[in-house]
């Protein structure tokens, strides 16, 4: 049976991510995608849904049965109690699934897109660990663009992520991404190659 050589990606909403994930598929890695894997995990009637729901107030639930993810995150983000609550309850599921498609896919190397890959503990599972960094005012206005929200909406969500010098400290590589998307696509594929090849 071959080995899996799990990588896990990392680092603040609007650092880069998503770039570097892309370059890395490109390169033949298998990709898991936490954030993919909670919207599933969150659909309508689904037993992590229903956890949610009876923590947070069933009024987190459209009439249809949907989830209001603006309602959870205003409650969930409130205060970092809250925020662990939420953790506490989703991770399990998120590993299960990452668990699950390991034993499907068996693949040579899978990358684990995780934001919060220390708080679900997948970390300990991972061989590598790259964080993706950036400068506070860049990821803003990137996640005002991205995600079509106030620079209010988008300090909430930064304040309930470790800041840069947690993911330095615990990450095995640092991708800073303070210039363009060419330079950040240089960096990372440089950084592939020495990890997998």
């Amino acid at each position: 049976m071959r080995t899996v050589k799990l990588i896990g990606l990392t680092g603040q909403s609007g650092a880069g991510k998503t770039t570097v994930l892309r370059c890395w598929a490109e390169r033949g890695a298998s990709v898991f995608d936490s954030d993919l894997v909670v919207k599933k995990i969150y659909e309508s009637g689904s037993p992590c849904l229903k956890a949610v729901a009876a923590e947070f107030g069933s009024d987190i639930l459209r009439n249809d049965g949907t989830l209001d993810r603006a309602l959870l995150a205003q409650r969930a983000f409130s205060d970092p109690a809250r925020t662990q609550a939420l953790n506490e309850l989703v991770h399990p599921f998120v590993t299960a699934e990452l668990l699950k498609q390991i034993k499907a896919e068996r693949p040579r190397i899978l990358i684990i897109d995780a934001p919060q890959l220390f708080e679900s503990d997948l970390d300990a599972l991972c061989d590598v660990i790259t964080a993706v960094t950036a400068d506070e005012k860049l990821r803003l206005s990137r996640i005002c663009s991205r995600d079509g929200v106030n620079e209010v909406q988008a300090r909430l969500r930064l304040s309930a992520q470790h800041d840069e010098a947690f993911f330095r400290k615990n990450a095995d590589h640092v991708l800073e991404n303070n210039g363009n998307t060419e330079e950040l696509l240089i960096k990372a594929g440089a950084l592939y190659d020495m990890i997998c090849i």
